[in-house]
């Protein structure tokens, strides 16, 4: 089983970069000091219980859990090639962190692999927003609670963008979503863990998007989500849905329990008659289309 010597152990304690090493069953040995700061784990706890597939979650760009099929720690302990990829991580918390991974193996005297080492930073846009805000509480375009936009201040990026697509600019597009069964949440576990999912959702969601995009929090549990860019219907699906999977596979850890939720969403492109009034409501509706059909899902129009 590998483990760095105590000197090359105080050099990787000192990058800004996450670093861990594995064994060939993919059980944690090191684990830096970047890796406690930009995950929440703690070397004790990741050594002790951590199995790669488990605690991070490795989830690629498209949603998709990648220790269920295809893990990159895997396919480089058996082939013993470098793998580089952006991925998110499930935080300790249970948000989802963007991260890029490099992954390559360790070598026995023999030739052999004997582990991996995986090398991760942080790709968070918003860890420096995040930073800020937390000075901005008592302002009021930030929402209490949540560190997200709050509708007022939603409004002004809404009529900006809309005025400035309309003068020819990107395009634009909103995402209305919602969190599935919010109130049972509440009534089971009370109203101080309803606002713990709302905030840890809020953080999945606003970590996911690119710098220059916005999460809103439009309403109780209500997230409105601002995206610009060049899209199509196909584009937009596929990032919502990115999205989604993203809150599905966070996790809530709160009074001995883990709870798991999710979110329905209605996603629409902007057109050259819209106003602030006519997109909000459009992507209102297909929301709920999204409940009405199951819950959990995306619904693009």
């Amino acid at each position: 089983m590998y483990s760095p010597s105590s000197s090359c152990k105080h050099i990787l304690d000192n990058l800004f970069d996450g670093v861990y090493c594995l064994d060939t069953n993919k059980r944690v040995t090191f684990w830096n000091r970047s890796a406690e700061i930009i995950t929440g784990y703690t070397s004790d706890e990741a050594i002790a219980n951590m199995h790669c597939t488990n605690m991070l979650a490795h989830t690629d760009q498209n949603g998709e859990n990648l220790c269920e099929n295809q893990c990159p720690v895997s396919l480089t302990l058996s082939d013993g090639l470098t793998r580089e990829l952006n991925v998110f991580f499930r935080h300790k918390k249970g948000y989802r962190i963007p991260v890029s991974i490099r992954i390559f193996p360790l070598w026995a005297e023999d030739g052999s692999i004997s582990g991996a080492v995986e090398a991760f930073v942080d790709n968070s846009p918003h860890e420096t927003l995040f930073r800020e805000l937390e000075q901005l509480k008592d302002k009021a375009n930030i929402d209490q609670l949540t560190g997200l936009f709050t509708r007022r201040y939603g409004e002004i990026i809404l009529n900006a963008k809309l005025a400035e697509h309309q003068l020819g600019g990107r395009s634009m597009a909103v995402l209305f979503a919602d969190i599935d069964k919010f109130k049972t949440v509440n009534d089971v576990y009370g109203h101080h863990i309803g606002d713990v999912v709302l905030k840890t959702i809020s953080k999945t969601l606003a970590s996911a998007i690119r710098e220059g995009d916005y999460v809103i929090r439009w309403g109780g549990e209500e997230l409105l989500i601002v995206l610009t860019g060049t899209f199509n219907t196909a584009v937009l699906a596929r990032v919502a849905n990115k999205l989604r999977m993203l809150v599905q596979q966070t996790r809530i850890s709160a009074t001995g329990y883990v709870i798991e939720v999710t979110i329905s969403i209605g996603a629409t492109l902007t057109t050259s008659v819209d106003t602030l009034e006519t997109l909000v409501s459009r992507a209102d509706t297909l929301m709920y289309q999204s409940k009405r059909t199951g819950r959990n899902r995306v619904t693009v129009g």
